[in-house]
């Protein structure tokens, strides 16, 4: 199980619902995590998003501006079409991640619940003298998770459908593996009105809606290589350490905080540290936690950022781990007392940047 992040207690309205499990995220699973994810992945359980919060951008200057303060290009971003953008510090660290829609006259912002409102007091004091009104409307609105054609049938207010793993106009991607195990990561996510989720919880509970929890969500992300900001941005990542460079950076556009750094690392180096996908011995009950130690032998090479065990693959997770751990290097991780053996796949190569020449790396096989 992934280490829940630490956060207020959500109070969910899926404690009807017999067998749910609600945690400081939300809804963890209704006790059967991994049909749970089948269920998900094939369109008919729908997720409520409890540790997700709602931002909203209002007036005529909010496309042009948040251009001009984030990592995404933005002003001609058209109304339905979905994107990410990325809030960086000064040294080119991710601060905050955003999912942006744009209906034509509203720009909504889902973001994680535990960081929203950091993020929106840095927008708040980001406005200047321009024609833009953040607001918070969490306490309004709420998000739910599935497929597109899942989440449509909600009648919601916007959809955000997630462009990962998509290399988007301006965007590089650094993940060589062909096919890209996200190809058919069909995610959407929508913004609903309160009692939706009250009328979610109680088709759940009388059997009419399948449902699944925040583990079942993340099991299929990490199995697409997805980073999100509560896990893969640790306080010191840089964008292109996780190839999130493919759906929130744009490299051709203006000046933004951050965009020195983002520039100099893909045009001139390589990111010090690379995501790596990680395929755990699954003998042991246990698994590690968010933050475990990666060991290349006796060496603390890496720090676990997810965990999940999947419906098909078992237990994996994904790491940061240093650029010079060689790419067939046999890897374990910390469990209690113990460790576990740990296969990488490659996601960021040792050589990522403009200059590198990355050949087509085959994908470890899959435990069935």
């Amino acid at each position: 199980m992934s280490e829940a992040p630490r956060s207020a207690a959500v109070a969910s309205a899926f404690t009807v619902v017999p067998g749910a499990v609600v945690d400081e995220r939300g809804l963890a699973h209704v006790a059967a995590p991994a049909r749970e994810q089948r269920e998900l992945v094939a369109g008919r359980a729908l997720a409520p998003l409890e540790d997700r919060a709602v931002l909203a951008i209002d007036g005529v200057d909010r496309l042009s501006w948040l251009d001009s303060i984030t990592s995404q290009a933005l002003t001609a971003l058209a109304p339905g079409t979905s994107t990410e953008l990325l809030v960086l510090d000064p040294q080119g660290h991710v601060e905050h991640a955003a999912a942006v829609v744009d209906d034509g006259v509203r720009t909504w912002l889902i973001v994680d619940r535990s960081r929203s409102a950091a993020l929106l007091s840095w927008l708040s004091r980001m406005r200047f003298r321009l024609r833009v009104e953040p607001q918070d409307l969490s306490d309004e609105v709420r998000v739910i998770g599935g497929t597109s054609e899942a989440v449509a049938a909600l009648e919601p207010l916007a959809v955000w459908r997630d462009p990962w793993p998509a290399v988007a106009v301006g965007g590089w991607g650094y993940a060589a593996a062909a096919p890209h195990p996200g190809e058919s990561y069909d995610w959407a996510e929508a913004v609903v009105p309160v009692d939706a989720v009250s009328r979610l919880a109680e088709a759940a509970a009388a059997g009419q809606q399948p449902i699944a929890g925040w583990m079942a969500v993340d099991a299929v992300r990490i199995a697409a290589w997805r980073p999100r900001a509560e896990t893969e941005a640790d306080g010191r990542a840089l964008p292109h350490e996780a190839d999130w460079l493919r759906t929130a950076v744009h490299l051709d556009k203006g000046c933004y905080r951050g965009q020195e750094t983002v520039a100099k690392v893909h045009n001139l180096g390589h990111p010090p540290r690379r995501l790596v996908a990680l395929q755990l011995d699954g003998s042991d009950a246990d698994l590690p936690v968010g933050g475990a130690e990666v060991f290349l032998d006796d060496e603390v090479v890496g720090a676990v950022t997810s965990v999940a065990r999947h419906y098909e693959e078992g237990p994996i997770a994904l790491a940061y781990v240093k650029r010079t751990v060689p790419v067939d290097a046999d890897l374990t991780v910390a469990v209690d007392e113990s460790r576990v053996a740990a296969a990488q796949e490659v996601i960021v190569p040792p050589d990522a940047g403009r200059t590198a020449s990355i050949p087509r790396m085959p994908r470890l096989s899959r435990r069935r």
